[in-house]
């Protein structure tokens, strides 16, 4: 038997052949249709039996003046299937309207004006689907004519035209044609006024468009008041881009700029000259305006605006727990787990004091969610103000990394047992502003890393409002304190860690190990942003405040008075870094392509074009020297022998976009992606669109696809 599933797809097949072959026989008959259609009596073939339509004309025709006609189009009420028309761009499938009238010499019939049309999806299988512009129920084409000024209108007698057009259903569709005979205007002068009001208004400013790799951009002006519910751009020019392709909008100002996947159209300098784009703007509730783009500029950034409708997000309460999970899986970090290992052992230290404890828990994670949040709103309003940012984008500020790198450097001496900072509560000194500094801390030296679940999440807050998104940096900042929020309020949980003892302070000078690694990390971080002798200044500055420190932890094992000696010798080499880094600061040019067994190409929106357009598959991995999981991915699947031969034997080409320099290319593609940061993968099979491929790879994932993909 067959499965409503497999019938479903078949019958959605079927359709779709249906549409198709009555496309190509309508076009065939007006291809054969006589070309003086003035001087040719057309004869009714199919009727209007399914879809009524009549001709109105809006008032008396005056010389000299336009003429409105309209096309008053009516599916049967009595019948038992929902018909539908179509606009002069039909979609995937079908056909537009094509009308001739019988006017006079020197009389010119415009162009076809419209409502706006809807969207119907159809899927046809195996993940494929069709997108048509319909309009389902009763709906009114306006037809503009243009009068000569010396035109003698008195003996005119009755217009007449012929149609023809097609209805459809869901599952059928059949073709249509009248001939039309103008109504006298007395019985349409109300009609007319709420005929003219669905039609979609034209900007009286000109949009513009650019060709950028395999995307149509559009700017279009509308008034930042201008409501934008649900926004789809139906484009006139046909078979120009992929119809049922998410559509990325963005807000700058009064001007909203769309991204639009090409659909064949050789963009480049090379490339045919497009002349207008033209289409309609859909904003909410059957609203929309008409717009005429030249080719020109269009601004990159601005606010994301979600098409709900296309559902380009996962639902909120998804987010959130791909949010929370991805803050839990930071805990284990190189740069967070210690501060989180010594913290609980300090709870642990401290005794059973239940209300303390939560207290405790509570603080820290007060600092922590305060510290996600204040991040995330800093991108969002970036964002916001044209800037092209990410997740981790103070890491692509060489002054954001050198002060991650002075507070790892003190982490580590302390954590060695070289001083003390109580503030910080990493003994077992606990107190409520040292729990939320701690929070703080961790929260800020987890920024570098990112993984599974987090690219979702962030991805998203980039698409949302404000406060939505804001919701989800919480989120992320909730899971990164609930290994500590749970042993606070668990007393279970606090009983099952070690007992205090000598053993801990051995185990805290253990863990800066790891922080110290962090540091090492950072130092090679600084060479990749500016350079060596940017590293070295680094360095230096560096040394002075450990000596600083030393001496320090040297006062207070003596018990007396420390800090004032710290700013005394910390505060020379300070001011030397203030002056030297600065100058010493030479911005670096990726060399990961150099690096790289594979060889990849340098990623751009034109080179990735170029790629996919050759026939073969194509591997783009986005990774950043300060992104911890885009390391290890390189190190332990992308950079392997194995999967470099499986890839040369079935012709993929790979290539690479590296982030830890700011670059508006990158940040635009990986938006466009619904990420919100590194690392991304994505594989792209010959004419396919991208696969976005987990982000804790292995070698198998990538050589399979390879074997998959030889000829």
């Amino acid at each position: 038997m067959i499965d409503a599933r497999t019938l479903r797809k078949t019958r959605a097949a079927i359709s779709a052949w249906l549409i198709a072959c009555t496309a190509l026989m309508m076009a065939a008959l007006l291809i054969a249709a006589p070309a003086d259609a003035q001087d040719t009596p057309q004869e009714v073939q199919f009727g209007d039996e399914n879809i009524g339509v009549e001709l109105y004309a809006e008032t008396m025709p005056v010389a000299g003046k336009e003429w409105m006609l309209a096309l008053r189009f009516t599916p049967d009420p009595d019948s038992d299937e929902e018909w539908h028309g179509y606009w002069s761009n039909p979609g995937d499938a079908g056909l537009g309207m094509q009308l001739e009238l019988n006017l006079p010499e020197g009389w010119n019939q415009g162009e076809a004006l419209y409502p706006v049309p809807q969207r119907f999806v159809q899927e046809i299988g195996e993940g494929r689907s069709l997108m048509n512009h319909i309009y389902k129920g009763a709906y009114s084409v306006l037809i503009p004519v243009k009068i000569p000024a010396d035109a003698d209108v008195s003996g005119l007698g009755s217009l007449t035209g012929f149609v023809n057009f097609l209805a459809c259903t869901d599952m059928l569709c059949v073709p249509q044609d009248a001939l039309l005979i103008a109504k006298p205007p007395t019985q349409s002068p109300s009609q007319f006024l709420k005929w003219r009001a669905q039609i979609a208004p034209l900007l009286d400013a000109d949009a513009r468009y650019s060709i950028e790799g395999t995307k149509l951009k559009l700017a279009i002006p509308l008034p930042a008041s201008a409501a934008l519910n649900d926004p789809h751009v139906f484009i006139a020019n046909t078979q120009l881009v992929k119809y049922n392709a998410a559509q990325i909008f963005r807000r700058n100002g009064d001007v909203v700029t769309v991204e639009i996947p090409l659909s064949s159209w050789p963009g480049g300098e090379d490339a045919e000259p497009l002349g207008e784009v033209s289409g309609i703007v859909s904003l909410s509730n059957g609203m929309g305006v008409r717009f005429v783009a030249q080719a020109g500029d269009v601004p990159s950034g601005g606010t994301r605006i979600i098409n709900t409708d296309a559902s380009e997000t996962p639902p909120l309460a998804w987010l959130l727990l791909a949010a929370l999970a991805g803050g839990l899986i930071l805990n284990i970090m190189p740069c967070v787990f210690p501060i989180l290992s010594i913290k609980a052992l300090a709870l642990a230290k401290a005794g059973g004091d239940q209300s303390s404890a939560r207290s405790d828990a509570l603080s820290y994670t007060a600092g922590v969610v305060l510290a996600c949040v204040a991040l995330g709103a800093v991108m969002l309003a970036l964002r916001a103000g044209g800037e092209q940012v990410g997740w981790a984008f103070q890491l692509q500020s060489p002054g954001v990394v050198i002060a991650l790198l002075i507070l790892a450097v003190a982490i580590t001496v302390n954590f060695a047992g070289i001083f003390e900072l109580p503030q910080l509560s990493f003994t077992g000194k606990n107190g409520r502003s040292g729990s939320f500094a701690t929070g703080l801390l961790a929260a800020f030296v987890a920024t570098p890393c990112t993984g599974p679940f987090m690219a979702a999440a962030l991805g998203a807050a980039l698409l949302l409002p404000p406060m939505p998104a804001l919701l989800l940096f919480a989120a992320l900042g909730l899971g990164l304190a609930l290994p500590f929020l749970a042993i606070g309020f668990i007393p279970s949980l606090r009983r099952k860690l070690p007992k205090p003892g000598a053993w801990m302070e051995r185990f805290r000078r253990l863990m800066a190990i790891p922080m110290g690694l962090t540091a090492l990390a950072l130092i090679w971080l600084t060479v990749q942003l500016g350079g060596r002798g940017f590293a070295l200044m680094a360095l230096i500055t560096c040394a002075g405040i450990v000596m600083a420190f030393f001496v320090v932890g040297r006062l207070q094992a003596a018990g007396k008075m420390a800090w004032p000696a710290w700013g005394l010798i910390a505060a020379p080499f300070l001011i030397f870094g203030a002056f030297a880094l600065p100058a010493s600061y030479a911005a670096q040019t990726s060399d990961t392509a150099a690096q790289s067994m594979h060889s990849p190409l340098e990623f751009s929106d034109e080179a990735l074009a170029e790629a996919r357009s050759s026939g073969r598959p194509v591997f783009v991995w986005f990774t950043a020297d300060w992104c911890v999981t885009c390391k290890v991915n390189e190190s332990v699947a992308i950079e392997r022998e194995e999967v470099r031969k499986a890839f040369e034997k079935a012709g993929v080409v790979t290539m690479v976009a590296d982030w830890t320099q700011p670059d508006p290319a990158i940040t635009n593609f990986l938006q466009s992606q619904g990420a919100a940061g590194v690392p991304l993968y994505l594989w792209y099979e010959p004419e396919a669109e991208a696969e976005q491929l987990p982000q804790v790879l292995t070698p198998d994932m990538l050589i399979q696809r390879a074997q998959k993909a030889q000829p």
